[in-house]
């Protein structure tokens, strides 16, 4: 029996052993309590997963793979599958420290990202594969076609490293892209706690006028008047860094 890789739901199972076990070798401790593996398909990550000591959670929404799940691997229980990652509530976690890994499905690889933002005082590393162009982007430095919303929002919270690139043909189906494996490690900047909300809103805002000085960009928050003449305000939203945003909020928010 196998598993029928389904368009809309974004998969293509990975089916090179030997990029699967470097995945997996990706994340940098073991010892976690619970691990979550998200899209595990027909668990070629699940297999070297459950030779660890981890608690491991299944994030699958495909009947099928879940059915060939429960049959080839034994050690899964009721228990191990929780569903859709994006509607988790990490409650199985029981408020432990968990890691996530996973061939993500490109459609969601975004959200997921920011799921883990959400939930990052319980999520310390997280190592995925994601199509190559938003492993790049999550990756990416100042004053770079690549930086942007994604980028910042995910740096304020992970050290991202850029681990290797994945060639198509190691997939079924081949996706038409090439793919890019990451690790996240959660580094906790100074500078966010309280003002989180208008960090998002003036990196949201900043990349979706990049093309303008922050100045312009950013009209549509009432910048403060303490701030107009602010040196941030003359440059463009990828020339600032992660640092730069946070600290520019803290700012911001002082003057509320």
């Amino acid at each position: 029996m196998s598993v029928r890789a389904k368009k809309h739901l974004g998969q293509h199972f990975l089916t090179d052993e030997n990029i699967a076990k470097d995945i997996v070798d990706g994340l940098t401790r073991t010892g976690y309590k619970t691990i979550v593996e998200v899209g595990p398909g027909m668990g070629v990550l699940t297999k070297y997963l459950l030779q660890t000591d981890s608690k491991l959670f299944l994030a699958e929404i495909d009947e099928e793979s879940i059915t060939y799940l429960r049959k080839n691997y034994s050690q899964l229980g009721e228990s191990s599958f929780i569903g859709d990652f994006l509607k988790t509530d990490f409650s199985f976690a029981d408020d432990s420290q968990t890691a996530i890994i996973g061939n993500f499905p490109y459609n969601i690889s975004s959200q997921i990202l920011f799921k883990i933002i959400d939930h990052h005082r319980i999520i310390p590393e997280m190592v995925g594969m994601f199509q190559k162009e938003v492993a790049e982007r999550t990756a990416a430095v100042p004053r770079t076609k690549s930086y942007g919303i994604l980028s910042v929002l995910v740096q304020a919270y992970y050290d991202v490293e850029y681990l290797f690139t994945v060639h198509e043909n190691v997939f079924n189906p081949p996706p038409k892209v090439k793919s890019g494996v990451i690790r996240l490690t959660r580094n906790l900047k100074d500078g966010l706690e309280g003002n989180e909300e208008i960090f998002k809103q003036i990196v949201k805002a900043g990349f979706n006028q990049r093309r303008k000085k922050l100045s312009n960009a950013l009209k549509t928050l009432d910048i403060p008047e303490a701030l107009q003449d602010h040196g941030f305000m003359d440059q463009r939203a990828e020339e600032l860094s992660v640092a730069d945003f946070i600290a520019f909020a803290q700012i911001w928010k002082s003057h509320k």
